[in-house]
């Protein structure tokens, strides 16, 4: 077999498979949660921080506790609070959410990286009570999708779940109809006796709660435990790039977390043919391509009503 068979037979493998949803839950939970946002007129840029605190608060909970449920469960806590904080300021307040969003994420970097090296020491911490892979024997007889979906931690499979409640939410259920208007048509809501504040508010806090979720697979699930400073890594920044370039629309913000996924799997499994500076930034390569489309075809569009 060539080297160049070997590089193919490497990328293009189950396991490859296997770390591409891993790799694309956190940025799907996330991206679900900035669609909430962003269906309810709020560009929310602050994930990351939100991604960060809740990965960090769910070790603490895992490690004070010695339980991931306890883990989870201050995650949680955490992504509550910091949605209704950001919708204080945001929508109580009116400060300009570019401006709050990127404050929480420098905010999140500080304390999780103080609060980290004050309890866990320079290193971080690894090896803390996590969630357990779930294994599926009726999935082992499946070749290739079996090995891909089975020994998964317990969020990828409810990613999927999120995902079909979300598409719910936001499209077949009166509440989704009025986080929409209160984005698209506020006055018109006004007018039917529903407060587009409100709207915003409840899309905060499901914005928080998913972040927090993201935060917490990503150190109680995918690193069994780990917490290391500034270890969202900017997935909250492509979570949002995921929004814009699926228009909001929660299983086409799924799928490109999938195509984020998929690439930072290849990037992982040519780091033994490629320098690892180098793969490392595939992911967010593509990521910039896929703002490049979406200005391009926003400009087409454009092109053809003036046409019209």
């Amino acid at each position: 077999m060539s080297e160049f068979e070997k590089i193919l037979s490497t990328v293009f493998s189950v396991g490859t498979l296997q770390q591409m949803l891993r790799s694309a839950t956190p940025v799907a939970l996330a991206a679900i949660g900035g669609s909430m946002t962003e269906h309810a007129g709020i560009m929310n840029i602050g994930m990351d921080g939100m991604i960060l605190m809740g990965a960090f608060f769910g070790v603490l909970g895992s490690f004070l506790g010695q339980s991931a449920l306890a883990g989870l469960g201050l995650a949680l806590l955490i992504g509550v609070l910091v949605g209704l904080f950001f919708a204080l300021l945001v929508v109580r307040y009116k400060s300009d959410e570019f401006i709050i969003g990127c404050a929480l994420n420098t905010f999140a970097l500080g304390l999780t990286s103080y609060l980290s090296r004050s309890v866990f020491g320079n290193n971080g911490t690894k090896g803390n009570p996590a969630l357990p892979a779930l294994h599926l024997p009726f999935l082992s007889k499946i070749p290739i999708l079996g090995p891909m979906l089975n020994d998964q931690s317990l969020f990828v499979y409810l990613t999927w779940i999120v995902v079909l409640l979300a598409w719910l939410f936001v499209y077949k259920t009166p509440y989704g109809l009025w986080l929409r208007a209160s984005g698209e048509k506020p006055d018109t809501l006004r007018t039917a006796g529903i407060s587009p504040k409100r709207m915003q508010w409840i899309a905060s806090l499901l914005c928080g709660i998913l972040c927090a979720l993201a935060g917490a697979h990503l150190s109680l699930g995918q690193l069994s435990g780990t917490f290391a400073e500034n270890m969202s890594n900017s997935r909250g920044y492509i979570a949002f790039a995921c929004v814009i370039f699926a228009a909001a629309h929660p299983g086409k913000a799924y799928l490109a977390a999938l195509m984020f996924g998929f690439f930072e799997a290849i990037g992982l499994r040519l780091q033994s043919y490629v320098s690892a500076d180098l793969t490392n930034t595939i992911p967010y390569l593509i990521t910039i391509i896929m703002m490049v489309y979406v200005v391009a075809r926003k400009q087409q569009r454009k092109k053809k009503l003036a046409r019209a």
